[in-house]
């Protein structure tokens, strides 16, 4: 499930508080959108194309976790302190999306308690789901074959 179906549970008015606090914004494809370990002060849901989530490995390649498209939230590590990107995101296509200044959006979850609350478990629900893929990629990548560890 998208984000922007998740966020089918807030009333018109909230998500039209949340566009309100929107700018669109394009990444040519290679783009890369944000660095692991930058700061994260901004999130992006997509509109159109697609783009990958990369987690460096030390002593090897970076290892691509998940593809992302159409509607998918890029970027949770702005929610949290110390506020750092989690992972790194490319464009692998040209990429559409809505791009949010996080202060802005904290801001507007301690305005209004009820959207905050809705927002939070819907991005909740995507950083599981993220773990849960990372975890999966790498054990499948790294992890000792048959050892019945990857699944």
């Amino acid at each position: 499930m998208t984000m922007t179906k998740r966020l089918d549970a807030v009333s018109e008015e909230e998500r039209g508080k949340l566009m309100a606090l929107a700018r669109a914004v394009e990444f040519p494809a290679g783009a890369r959108i944000f660095e692991e370990r930058g700061t994260a002060d901004r999130f992006w849901l997509l509109r159109d194309g697609e783009a990958r989530l990369e987690l460096r490995v030390p002593g090897s390649v970076a290892a691509v976790t998940e593809t992302l498209g159409q509607g998918s939230l890029l970027g949770w590590s702005w929610m949290f302190p110390p506020r750092r990107w989690h992972m790194s995101a490319t464009a692998v296509t040209p990429v559409r999306a809505w791009e949010f200044d996080a202060a802005d959006v904290r801001e507007l979850c301690e305005q209004d308690p009820r959207f905050g609350y809705v927002f939070t478990l819907a991005c909740a629900e995507v950083i599981g789901h993220r773990l849960d893929s990372a975890r999966t990629r790498l054990l499948d990548l790294y992890g000792p074959y048959g050892s019945g560890l990857s699944r």
